[in-house]
C-alpha cells in the first residue's frame, strides 16, 4: 500500500514543528537513528520497535511543551496505551536516520490519541504512520478524566 504524500514544510513560528503542505496539519518533529539492537537478523528494524519510536516522539513533544510525562506521573496520572495501529510502507535498517512526527490528534473525556509519521531522515520516504490511544488513570488504576495539564497541551498545540 502506498502512503498519502507527506510534505513537511518549515513552520515559521517555531522550528520544533512543521506543517504538512497537503493537509495543513502541524506536527512536532524530532530525529533519531536506528540502533543495532533495533534490527533483526536481516538488519531490518523489527516491527515492534516502531512503538518505541512513537514513544520517543510523544515524550519529546511533551518535554518540549514543558509538560514531561514524569510530571504527569508525579501528579498522580497514568496514560497506558489502550489501542494502537501502524501502517508500514518501507523498512528502516541499522543506523538509518529517521524523523519522527507526532501530533495530539483527539482529546476525549478520559482518552487521548496521538498520531505519528516516521520518515527516512535522508530520502524523506514515509516509513510508517500510526496512532496510539491512551486512557487516563489515577495512581490506583481507576479511569479518571484527562488531567488539566494534558488538556492544556492540546489547547496550546499549534493549529
Amino acid at each position: 500500500m502506498k502512503p498519502k504524500p507527506f510534505k513537511p514544510l518549515p513552520y515559521a513560528e517555531d522550528d520544533r514543528y512543521i506543517r504538512d503542505e497537503d493537509t495543513g496539519l502541524i506536527w512536532h518533529h524530532c530525529a533519531q537513528r536506528t540502533l543495532y539492537a533495533d534490527t533483526d537478523r536481516s538488519s531490518v528494524v523489527y516491527h515492534a520497535n516502531y512503538l518505541r519510536y512513537f514513544e520517543y516522539g510523544r515524550t519529546s513533544l511533551m518535554r518540549e511543551a514543558n509538560y514531561p510525562y514524569k510530571e504527569i506521573e508525579a501528579r498522580g496520572y497514568l496514560y497506558p496505551i489502550v489501542d494502537l495501529g501502524i501502517n508500514f510502507y518501507e523498512s528502516l535498517y541499522y543506523d538509518d536516520p529517521m524523523l519522527i512526527y507526532t501530533r495530539p490528534a483527539e482529546l476525549a473525556r478520559v482518552k487521548v490519541r496521538f498520531d505519528y509519521i516516521i520518515t527516512h531522515g535522508v530520502t524523506g520516504n514515509m516509513i510508517c504512520s500510526g496512532f496510539t490511544r491512551h486512557c487516563a488513570l489515577n495512581a490506583e488504576g481507576s479511569v479518571v478524566a484527562v488531567d488539566d495539564g494534558t488538556v492544556r497541551l492540546w489547547d496550546m498545540f499549534p493549529k
